[in-house]
């Protein structure tokens, strides 16, 4: 720091302020004429109240800050800073002189006149560099491009602040802010940094119309369901386009940021709350330790890697089959999580010699186990893979864990596990009970059970998004078919905070919320994409798919249900499975598969699970 010619400049002109500070607090105290037994007191203490002075500033990391971005934060390190050199001064000529010969006055005027002085020098730096950069950081000189885009923000409140600061402080971003749109009254003829709150949501007409809006920015974090499609309604019939800043859950590092703001999603129309997180509870099993995360490049497998890094783990074990995922999400972590080790390994979980190897050299404390065939078509036809790789695929991985003593293993499993009727929630009903059959010793086996997450590779909306675009009819399989939803990044914090909560034997069950329509959600695609239904794109029913549902289901009839600490888990015990005998139906079932024999491996698969309801 002393090597930064910087360091000296700031140095210098703290000192010249404060030297000028206390001697101004004498001459107004004397009203300009100070006597001379009192400006020979302060020639007495000037000499070592300055340094005291520029001590404290330092204590206080005056000097490690860059001053041209000033914050609110350090101004309030600089009000730390001189009240406590006021009060050590205070105190030594107290304990001194008793403040013979020293008005005590002149102390408070000194605080008041140092506080005010170096604060101010610091923002004159700030808006000296603000105006080299094109704009002012101050609302009232700021003045946007010639040639800015005029946007209008919805949402007067902590993430609008933060947009329009950043559009100010950032001279490449072309954008002139209009103003803001709020519903909160007391907002009404108000201003934030200059600009001005236009009025209600509802008004977004008349207003984008009056000022010639060309792009809406929806910055409200935590608005869903009915209140974001009315918002997204109104803006719909502006015809301009609009965007939004992500959901709370979509911010893993907190932020809210221009390069953040994205086209709103059907995520955001759900009316999915903001997930609250124990975080101590999961930086408790995770910090420090090794994870291991299977299907680690699928979609929930790669989002459960991102968060699981918030939490600071010792080593990252990415496993996966596919040579592609593997590497994207490899490189993703390496980028965005240079202090955290990533290990990589190319290993089918049907290989039990490549898991030996993988548990042998990474010694995983933690598993995610969400590797699985999940497409309950291609199941349906294919169930000699689904057994291969859902059953016994699950039973390589969590008898390796048991051998070499890992911590945890949390199995990713589904609500189609509910009274099956398919080929896919047939297996995973038997990898739940695998999980509960297998518990002891010093692994804790547990799973946790959720329906179906917004932009999964085994999602509908991605079809749907590719017939929108192609203007093809969007094919929907039934008028009065369910599903129930989430997002796949509260879908991964729910199953890490499933993970704190287990102590062994568990199937944890997500709170999914409401069953939403296909048909409504086929709709709201097709609206998002600036479209009519029925009019511009055709909607075609198309009759369910072998293996489908028309409702899905979370609970079965029999398992014991049990609230937890958390509001969106549950947790369910259902009846105690005898491990030797599944053992030996799964070596049956696994000898059955090698005959690609499909009516046999359903009928198996039904004495197994005796809910299971094949369509044969």
């Amino acid at each position: 720091m002393v090597r930064n010619k910087n360091f000296w400049f700031m140095l210098l002109g703290d000192a010249v302020l404060v030297l000028l500070s206390y001697y101004a607090a004498y001459f107004l105290r004397f009203d300009g004429d100070i006597p001379p037994v009192f400006f020979a007191g302060f020639v007495k203490t000037v000499v070592w109240v300055v340094p005291l002075k520029l001590l404290c500033f330092n204590f206080f990391d005056q000097y490690k800050g860059m001053w041209r971005y000033t914050s609110l934060h350090d101004i309030i390190d600089l009000l730390k800073a001189c009240l406590t050199s006021s009060a050590i001064i205070a105190l030594m000529l107290l304990l001194a002189v008793r403040f013979i010969g020293f008005p005590r006055s002149v102390f408070a005027i000194d605080f008041i006149l140092t506080f005010f002085m170096v604060g101010g020098y610091r923002v004159a730096i700030r808006l000296f560099y603000s105006r080299m950069n094109g704009h002012f950081a101050v609302s009232s000189l700021w003045k946007p491009p010639a040639d800015a885009k005029n946007i209008l923000l919805i949402g007067a409140g902590d993430a609008g602040e933060k947009l329009l600061r950043e559009i100010m402080e950032t001279a490449n971003l072309q954008y002139n802010v209009v103003g803001f749109l709020d519903d909160d009254t007391h907002k009404m003829n108000r201003s934030i940094h200059g600009v001005p709150v236009l009025g209600a949501v509802d008004q977004i007409q008349k207003v984008v119309k009056k000022n010639r809006v060309e792009e809406i920015i929806i910055a409200i974090p935590s608005v869903r369901g009915e209140q974001m499609r009315r918002i997204v309604g109104l803006c719909e019939q502006t015809g301009k386009r609009f965007r939004t800043v992500p959901g709370i859950w979509e911010l893993i590092e907190g932020k809210v940021s221009v390069k953040r703001i994205r086209d709103v999603t059907l995520a955001d129309l759900l009316g999915r709350e903001e997930v609250h997180l124990d975080e101590d509870g999961i930086e408790q099993y995770l910090s420090g330790k090794k994870v291991l995360v299977t299907g680690a490049g699928g979609s929930i497998g790669s989002e459960l890697v991102r968060q699981i890094c918030r939490f600071g783990p010792a080593a990252l074990g990415l496993l996966d089959f596919s040579e592609f995922n593997l590497f994207s999400i490899e490189m993703e972590c390496r980028q965005l999580f240079e202090d955290i080790p990533v290990h990589p390994f190319l290993v089918d979980i049907r290989d039990e010699e490549s898991l030996e190897q993988t548990f042998r050299e990474f010694r995983p404390d933690v598993v995610f186990h969400a590797a699985a065939y999940k497409h309950v078509p291609m199941q349906e036809v294919n169930p000699w893979e689904a057994v291969v790789n859902n059953i016994c695929g699950t039973r390589n991985v969590a008898e390796t864990a048991l051998r070499y003593e890992t911590g945890r293993f949390v199995l990713v499993s589904t609500d189609k596990a509910v009274r099956p009727v398919n080929v896919m929630g047939a297996t995973k009903r038997v990898a739940e009970m695998l999980i509960e059959s297998i518990n002891g010793g010093r692994t804790r086996f547990m799973a946790v059970r959720f329906g179906n997450v917004i932009g999964s590779s085994g999602s509908v909306i991605p079809l749907f998004q590719e017939q929108i675009a192609r203007g093809t009819p969007v094919t929907v399989t039934h008028r009065e078919v369910t599903r129930y939803f989430m997002s796949i990044p509260e879908a991964a914090q729910l199953i890490l905070q499933a993970g704190a909560m287990g102590t062994g034997g568990e199937i944890f069950i997500l709170d999914m919320g409401t069953p939403v329509r296909i048909l409504d959600m086929a709709e709201d695609l097709i609206r998002l994409s600036g479209l009519e239904p029925y009019t511009d794109i055709p909607i075609a029913f198309t009759g369910l798919r072998p293996g489908e549902k028309l409702y899905e289901e979370l609970i079965t009839e029999g398992e014991g249900i049990v609230s937890t600490e958390h509001e969106k888990i549950l947790v369910l015990r259902g009846n105690t499975v005898d491990r030797g005998r599944l053992e030996s139906c799964i070596e049956e079932l696994k000898r059955i598969a090698r005959t690609h024999d499909a009516p046999a491996i359903k009928k198996k698969l039904h004495e197994i699970v005796a809910e299971y309801s094949p369509q044969l």
